[in-house]
């Protein structure tokens, strides 16, 4: 009678300890650095054909895809500020790449684990300060490389050979396979640094799409004629900006490379010093047939460019390729390990990028192929597999629904929404129906011109406000954005109403930095 007894206890107990976890569900959070929305599969364009992301497009069929998912700020520091705080860059203190984050100020992570949540963080961290909130880290250094990249981790510096996103993957699943007994549920930040400039794949797939010809954007000769001026003063174009040497890995000429532009990133061609032989080999091996067939063709403008194009875009998504692969072997890992079930699996990226559309590489805009960023998110047994979500959501709401996922209060100074209404089917009926941006670095890298806007399902309003030049885009009629309705008299009370909504989320959000910033000074140095 006792033992039988006894044993019922037990059972309760671990149907209680059951309840509990599936309440409390684990968080597997695979993010990149510039993977743009129209290079996966299930967003669809103009790659979709290709079947570029296999992997990441079965998650999509498993959970929810959010078309209309936005970054407050295009830059990959800010991003990454904005999901640890839940609060926008002016308010979170990094807005821009040049800052160094206050790890000392409330993030999600560290709420995470007063819920009973162990947290790590791994891969590209991004923040120049050392990652806090978390009981496992191990980050790349800044940018971090390609090939052979060192890690920082709480006992020190290392360096592991071999290839970035493999390594940030195997290192993901030797933590995970330390949790498949845990009676504590986790959030794992596994973050990619590919497909971030300079794109160098890994060398299985050096010659993967060698016999494509990569579509071409219908932009990609934009002379950016109708934009207000901060467009036509930019140093991201693929046609004089994009490095033969440093960016497309072509062998530097006698001369050195007689197109080297503005911006330039040398971090790739410095990588390749850092190979091993054996790496550098099949590297040499797969560029040096193709770079020999480039100098021989002795192109020049269009031509140059669509050759151009079709270099970086076939890197760019050799570097997807892995990051896919990656998807693919965590969420086979998962069910190996009897996690599916109570994992939920999101797959984002700091931003959007440019694929050669208005003739452009690079993010920071607020136009749509810089803002949108991908989410993606499977929560099995809550979320109705093959669902596509068309809210406003942004960055600003991840902190907010991983809290409020963990069960853990979600405090009143954070500026974003929690998603997980919206993932249960049930959009709530006050949600937002505009978004605040604010891009602030300016002058750095890529000039692009400071400033602020709001994005409706419909409209677009944008303030260079450094030259107080506007932009106003009807989306449904034009949402390529190659024509500028802001004189438009047709437009006027659309341009009244949302510089009302862009004053309100200004006071809402407490963002006056514009107001702050120079003017007089900047114009006469810029034009």
């Amino acid at each position: 009678m006792r033992i039988r007894f006894a044993l019922s206890a037990i059972c309760i107990v671990l149907a209680a300890a059951a309840a509990r976890a599936a309440d409390r569900p684990n968080i597997l959070f695979i993010f990149t650095d510039d993977h743009a929305p129209h290079a996966i599969g299930a967003y669809g364009g103009i790659l979709r054909e290709m079947n570029p992301t296999p992997n990441i497009d079965q998650l999509a069929r498993e959970g929810m895809l959010f078309v209309n998912s936005f970054c407050t700020n295009s830059i990959c520091g800010p991003s990454r500020a904005v999901i640890q705080t839940g609060k926008h860059s002016h308010i979170n203190g990094f807005m821009h790449n040049g800052n160094r984050f206050d790890g000392s100020q409330q993030t999600f992570p560290k709420l995470l684990r007063k819920a009973g949540y162990e947290t790590a963080m791994i891969g590209k961290w991004h923040l120049k300060s050392q990652p806090q909130g978390f009981d496992y880290w191990q980050v790349l250094p800044g940018q971090g490389d390609y090939y052979n990249p060192d890690f920082l981790t709480k006992n020190g510096r290392v360096r592991v050979n071999g290839y970035c996103t493999d390594l940030v993957t195997d290192m993901a699943i030797e933590w995970l396979d330390q949790r498949a007994a845990a009676d504590k549920p986790w959030m794992l930040m596994c973050q990619h640094k590919a497909p971030h400039r300079t794109w160098m794949p890994p060398m299985r797939h050096l010659g993967l799409y060698d016999d494509v010809e990569i579509p071409e954007p219908k932009t990609l000769f934009d002379r950016w004629e109708d934009n207000a001026s901060p467009a036509r003063h930019q140093e991201m174009e693929i046609d004089g900006h994009m490095n033969l040497v440093y960016d497309l890995f072509l062998d530097p000429p006698p001369n050195w490379d007689p197109n080297k532009g503005k911006s330039m990133d040398r971090s790739g061609f410095r990588n390749l010093m850092k190979m091993t032989p054996a790496q550098r080999a099949k590297w040499d091996a797969a560029y040096g047939p193709k770079n020999a067939a480039f100098r021989k063709a002795k192109l020049s403008g269009r031509d140059l460019i669509r050759w151009k194009y079709q270099r970086y875009m076939k890197d760019y998504l050799r570097c997807i390729k892995g990051v896919d692969e990656s998807v693919g072997r965590l969420t086979t890992h998962l069910k190996k390990l009897g996690l599916d079930k109570n994992t939920i699996v999101i797959y984002s990226s700091d931003q959007g990028f440019y694929l050669g559309d208005h003739g452009w590489y690079d993010k920071r805009w607020m136009y749509d192929e810089s803002m949108k960023m991908p989410l993606i998110v499977k929560w099995p047994g809550v979320t109705e597999p093959g669902t596509k979500n068309t809210d406003l959501v942004q960055n600003i709401d991840y902190a907010e629904t991983f809290l409020e996922i963990a069960g853990a209060a979600i405090p009143d100074d954070m500026q974003g929404r929690s998603l997980t209404p919206v993932l249960k089917g049930q959009t709530p009926p006050d949600w937002r129906k505009s978004l605040y941006y604010h891009y602030h670095e300016f002058p750095s890298v890529h000039m692009v011109a400071r400033h602020n806007g709001v994005r409706t399902d419909r409209f677009k309003l944008i303030h260079f406000y450094q030259f107080d030049e506007w932009e106003l885009y009807d989306l449904e009629k034009d949402p390529d954005e190659l024509k500028n309705e802001y004189g438009n008299p047709s437009y006027a009370a659309v341009v009244a109403e949302l510089k009302g909504e862009l004053a309100r989320l200004q006071k809402e959000t407490g963002d006056d930095t514009d107001m702050r910033a120079m003017s007089k000074e900047w114009r006469a140095k810029y034009r």
